[in-house]
């Protein structure tokens, strides 16, 4: 055992990058996406930790302290209401306002006739993307921000003013977490850096999923020109915040372009054709990206076995792990598996027999990181959690002199 936490960061950090470069480290990493889980664990509610990100932050930190994780994000509950109540936000239902207080903070879908950009607005999308966020997308899903041509207000005014103030607090304190995580407990930030696809920014914050599955039809032309109008400027925001050293991976959540929510012929024609063209340029620029594949994307394990080898890490929630396993995982380290629904209302017992299975199964050769399916909410037994914990650290040790 290292004497001092700067030894055991390196130790981490090394088992980490080993298995992310599916390769076999001393012993299976564990890296736990637990956002409203470290809040309860910590006496907080869901409230607290979202209204106030200093308590999301030391739940965090005593959450990998505690537990003895090898790496963790510095806080999955990454709405904080400071930031987002002083532009007005619309789109998120906080904790003890809009959701009772011990209930995780909920993306509100509009309806396809609210939709946050119009039908009619994919040429200015197209032309001008960042022109069109800011003259006409920010009105719309602001309380306070006016629309171009309105007269302008101290609200409007002060709206700029609170959420730039706010921005630069909220993730400056990240820098700072990253240090505290690494000082106190020698715990590795697993990932720096954001990802979306193009398909998904249309679905997620413009068109709404109604609206986008309408114009797929309707308009596929405009939908392909937007989301490659949108490539850019996304991989712009990927690699600005990419950890400089190379080490830790961009994170893209998966939303929306999955059958059955869309074809494979669409999947194919507008996610995969300008998705894939940017996870190779990171790969080109030394980075690799975390797929975090929310819901089920087994039916397209062949167009993601199209990436170089090594390029991504690929977590696996609903899809089957163990398919997963034969058709990717000679390219790619995985992650995940772990169902949530077990952490939540089996057994230990249960959760240890999971991890025996997925370890024996998946991870004999290296090349996996030992996480839950989805990210870890307040319904998950601590109890569940720490059999996962325990059980990996015993069982998953492939090197006793390492």
């Amino acid at each position: 055992m290292p004497q001092n936490t700067e030894q055991l960061y390196a130790d981490r950090l090394k088992r980490y990058v080993t298995a992310m470069r599916n390769g076999k480290p001393d012993r299976i990493p564990i890296r736990p996406f637990v956002a409203e889980f470290a809040a309860r664990y910590a006496g907080y509610t869901c409230q607290e930790v979202t209204h106030d990100y200093e308590k999301a932050f030391a739940a965090a930190r005593k959450c990998a302290a505690d537990f003895d994780w090898d790496a963790v994000v510095g806080n999955m509950v990454y709405v904080w209401t400071g930031l987002t109540q002083a532009i007005g936000l619309k789109y998120y239902a906080v904790p003890g306002i809009d959701v009772p207080a011990d209930t995780g903070f909920q993306y509100r879908e509009p309806s396809e006739g609210d939709a946050f950009m119009r039908p009619d607005e994919y040429d200015a999308l197209i032309e001008d993307p960042t022109g069109f966020l800011f003259n006409v997308w920010l009105p719309r899903v602001s309380a306070d921000v006016q629309p171009i041509g309105a007269p302008s207000t101290f609200r409007n005014n002060l709206s700029f003013l609170k959420g730039g103030m706010a921005m630069l607090s909220y993730f400056g304190g990240f820098g700072t977490q990253a240090a505290r995580l690494r000082a106190e407990s020698g715990t590795v930030s697993a990932i720096a850096g954001i990802l979306k696809a193009p398909f998904d920014i249309l679905a997620d914050k413009l068109r709404g999923y109604v609206g986008l599955s309408m114009d797929l039809f309707e308009r596929p032309d405009k939908v392909l020109a937007a989301c490659e109008a949108l490539m850019p400027h996304l991989l712009h925001v990927a690699l600005s915040g990419a950890d400089p050293e190379k080490n830790v991976p961009i994170t893209i959540w998966m939303h929306r372009g999955c059958v059955p929510f869309i074809s494979f012929e669409q999947f194919r024609k507008f996610y995969w054709a300008t998705l894939k063209p940017i996870i190779q340029e990171i790969w080109a620029r030394g980075h690799q990206v975390l797929f975090y594949a929310e819901g089920d994307w087994n039916r397209h394990l062949d167009a993601f076995a199209e990436l170089p080898d090594g390029s991504i890490i690929y977590h696996a929630d609903k899809g089957d792990i163990f398919e997963i396993h034969k058709a990717i995982g000679h390219k790619f380290c995985l992650s995940g598996g772990i169902p949530n629904w077990l952490l939540a209302y089996r057994t230990p017992d249960d959760v240890r027999a999971c991890c025996k299975r997925i370890i024996d199964e998946v991870a004999p050769d290296g090349g996996y990181i030992m996480d839950a399916s989805a990210i870890i909410q307040n319904d998950a037994k601590v109890e569940n959690v720490r059999a996962l914990t325990d059980f990996t650290r015993e069982y998953g040790v492939y090197s006793r002199s390492a």
